[in-house]
């Protein structure tokens, strides 16, 4: 496989001045990413600036890339996908991170995709009704041309689930 990073690595090698966070920041995207609904008032209130300030900071943490979208977290339960499943993934030769990520966007069952370090190539994570449903899947994504085998786990039941930001603020 290709060697490619994730984006904010790509930037930080490409981009030999990248602008640390700062305390009043972080503070806006702990608060942001615990609800993103949240305004910028009562953002403000808390890390004592005012509404304007806040949405100037928090325009320009998304023009530099800090700030990557904003998003809605489901239960998957609530959406009928209650099961959910690892796929370790072990792709043919000169397979590139682009081919996995365009095989496997054709299957919505994809809650996410990394590639990784170790034996296998990929992990992907899938939400399913159930155990038959996830089965069905997998022998999808193992018939991609870029599989050359899989290998599969079923959580029985999570023990800590975080967004991304929590663990890098906290």
């Amino acid at each position: 496989m290709a060697d490619v990073g994730p984006g904010w690595l790509q930037r930080e090698i490409s981009s030999p001045a990248v602008r640390v966070i700062n305390d009043i920041d972080e503070s806006i995207v702990q608060a942001l990413s615990g609800n993103s609904r949240r305004s910028y008032a009562d953002i403000g209130a808390e890390v004592g600036r005012s509404a304007p300030a806040i949405k100037r900071r928090v325009d320009r943490l998304c023009r530099e890339g800090a700030i990557l979208g904003f998003t809605v977290r489901i239960d998957p339960f609530l959406f009928g996908r209650p099961t959910e499943g690892f796929i370790e993934l072990f792709c043919r030769r000169n397979t590139t991170p682009d081919m996995i990520r365009r095989g496997l966007s054709n299957h919505p069952e994809v809650v996410s995709a990394s590639t990784v370090t170790g034996e296998a190539d990929a992990l992907v994570r899938i939400a399913v009704p159930g155990a038959w449903h996830f089965d069905q899947v997998l022998q999808r994504i193992e018939a991609e041309p870029f599989v050359e085998r899989a290998k599969s786990v079923l959580v029985q039941s999570p023990i800590i689930q975080r967004t991304s930001t929590d663990s890098l603020i906290d």
